[in-house]
């Protein structure tokens, strides 16, 4: 059996991620047509059925989970020998500017830096914190070698390659009546309630809104608008009011009991986490490459 091929390898496991393949074509940049004959010729090559087609997307098969598994870690390899390559050719200094949205820069950014800081301690970082609106409009001005966003909306023009996704959930402060809701709500009452939100431009609020739209709502106007997660969280624990914000922006309040998760009954918000940059296959910057191989291993 020959070698499998590894770009067929990276979109076997991007619809594995995503189960869907036509979302792991786009991302892929390459026709929904092309991608399914990748997918034959690679089970064709492997002599197993990996994926499976279904009224919900495409989910892999048993053996192709195994599979997906393997390639996973055969690809983080191939990505650690291009790194480290690429650390070969690059100049002995530079810098990499990156712009980040609010819950990428506070909960994941931070290892995805210590990590290139460690392999590279000549680079100089420079991270920017904004909401998704304003990172793309960083990286389009050319402030920004690399940005992180999290908004369901990726830019027009700009290359892309989504690094992961992220829940969004339902929080209140120990107080609040939903926090003694042990059937949840369901999302027509979250339609209803005014939320302590962030402001209009935030990938938190747009993935809420859109997703309510996919069931046929509309959320009622903010009773706050916040700049800042962390201002959001302290606003709701004290009583403000409901709330909807990332898991990993809450995980730690969640422990502590400051705060409440509350279940909604019908209604679930998954959302992208994306890295865009200017122009190429990927980032001009040999640093600002390095530190998008990190954040999508």
């Amino acid at each position: 059996m020959r070698e499998p091929d590894l770009d067929s390898l990276r979109l076997l496991v991007g619809v594995a991620a995503g189960g869907s393949l036509s979302r792991a074509a786009r991302e892929a940049g390459v026709s929904q047509q092309a991608a399914s004959a990748r997918m034959a010729a690679l089970e064709r090559e492997l002599g197993v059925s990996l994926l499976t087609r279904t009224s919900h997307g495409t989910r892999t098969t048993e053996t192709g989970a195994l599979v997906v598994e393997w390639a996973t870690e055969l690809l983080a390899a191939v990505d650690l020998f291009a790194s480290a390559t690429a650390a070969l050719r690059a100049p002995a200094s530079g810098s990499v500017r990156v712009a980040a949205s609010m819950t990428i820069a506070e909960h994941l950014a931070p290892a995805w830096l210590t990590a290139l800081r460690a392999a590279e301690p000549e680079v100089r970082i420079e991270l920017t914190a904004a909401n998704s609106v304003a990172v793309v409009e960083a990286v389009r001005a050319g402030s920004a070698d690399l940005g992180f966003i999290e908004t369901p909306d990726l830019p027009s023009g700009l290359p892309h390659r989504s690094i992961a996704t992220d829940e969004l959930v339902v929080v209140v402060g120990r107080g609040h009546p939903w926090a003694r809701r042990r059937s949840g709500v369901t999302a027509a009452e979250l339609a209803a309630a005014p939320l302590v939100a962030r402001e209009s431009g935030s990938g938190t609020r747009l993935a809420l809104e859109r997703a309510l739209a996919g069931a046929g709502l509309a959320p009622a106007d903010p009773a706050l608008e916040l700049s800042t997660t962390s201002a959001i969280r302290s606003t709701v624990a004290a009583g403000a009011g409901p709330a909807v914000l990332s898991i990993l922006a809450v995980r730690d309040q969640l422990e502590q009991g400051s705060l409440v998760q509350v279940r909604v009954r019908d209604l679930r918000v998954i959302r992208p986490l994306t890295a865009i940059w200017g122009a190429g296959a990927e980032p001009a910057s040999p640093a600002a490459a390095h530190l998008l191989r990190l954040a999508a291993r």
